[in-house]
């Protein structure tokens, strides 16, 4: 149940106190770039503080289950990602519904995961992985950020199109994992590009394939996976921001049209462009049709990897 929503009063003259941010995963990954980037410029626009508060763990239920029970009074926001449209399809007792506990604001952004691997392994392509997979199964360890990750599906996905078996080492963060696997301790992952690109460029992990339909713009000598040895493999990672249920609209108009400009500014495209995520925009509705889409099309992929929350 949401909380008591603020006086109309209060709400006429939106924003006038703090807005909340809430980030259902740690620092380090293109969630909480995009939460720094929004809110301060949020702030710098209507003169009150727009406060990041990283909420992770619980495969993001814990954070996202905390806004679903805000007031709707545009004073709590919260970033969302692909585990959002996929977690109704692996939880089977979600502490809310995602799509009715939700006001969606605005699209964000997408991109792709880059499959990454590990340099020592003597694996220079997609189909070399394969290979070696199946003369090696459940040897090859891949590590995720949580059961219904963008990299956790990605894999499972890879895994049952590849005809493949791989160990999953889920972690609570990109960070976390990433160092794991710079460290050795794992073998092979898909990730969010901004995540891994910067260790892709420095040659410390090497880049197999991207999940996305077309090549990254800041990868492209690297295939896509489809065209790589698995034919019909897309994977596209997505962005957006959410608030409670029961929005106001004149308030999430106010939101949305806000976004929509940060997200044409030239500094915050070049910043979303450098780490690989092609900025979007858009209207509320357009960001519901999304989500509705992901959880259609991911229950059917939870369904055949028979994949159960921890």
């Amino acid at each position: 149940m949401a909380q008591t929503a603020a006086t109309p009063a209060d709400q006429d003259n939106y924003p006038s106190r703090t807005i909340r941010y809430v980030v259902p995963y740690p620092p380090g990954g293109f969630n909480d770039t995009l939460a720094r980037i929004v809110s301060q410029k949020l702030s710098e626009a209507w003169g009150v503080p727009v406060v990041v508060e990283n909420r992770p763990g619980g495969g993001t239920l814990i954070g996202t289950e905390s806004v679903a029970k805000a007031a709707p009074d545009g004073y709590t926001l919260l970033g969302v990602a692909f585990p959002f449209g996929a977690n109704p399809s692996i939880y089977k007792n979600l502490p809310y519904d995602t799509v009715k506990d939700f006001t969606p604001l605005i699209f964000a952004g997408q991109t792709q995961n880059l499959l990454v691997i590990k340099p020592s392994m003597p694996i220079n392509s997609v189909k070399e992985l394969i290979d070696y997979a199946k003369k090696n199964p459940g040897k090859v360890s891949y590590g995720s950020t949580g059961i219904g990750s963008s990299n956790h599906l990605s894999m499972e996905l890879f895994k049952s199109m590849a005809g493949i078996d791989l160990v999953h080492v889920p972690y609570k963060g990109s960070a976390p994992m990433v160092n794991d696997m710079l460290g050795g301790h794992i073998d092979i992952a898909f990730d969010n590009t901004p995540n891994v690109l910067p260790q892709v460029h420095g040659e410390k992990l090497r880049a197999l394939g991207v999940s996305s339909k077309a090549r990254s713009a800041l990868a492209a000598n690297v295939p896509t996976v489809s065209e790589a040895g698995v034919p019909g493999y897309e994977v596209t990672v997505w962005f957006g921001i959410v608030g409670p249920p029961g929005m106001r609209p004149e308030i999430v108009q106010k939101l949305n049209a806000e976004m929509n400009a940060i997200f044409k500014m030239d500094d915050v495209k070049r910043r979303f462009v450098d780490q690989g995520v092609d900025p979007l925009g858009g209207t509320p509705s357009q960001f519901a049709d999304h989500i509705r889409a992901e959880i259609q099309k991911w229950a059917k992929v939870v369904k055949d990897a028979n994949i159960q929350p921890e």
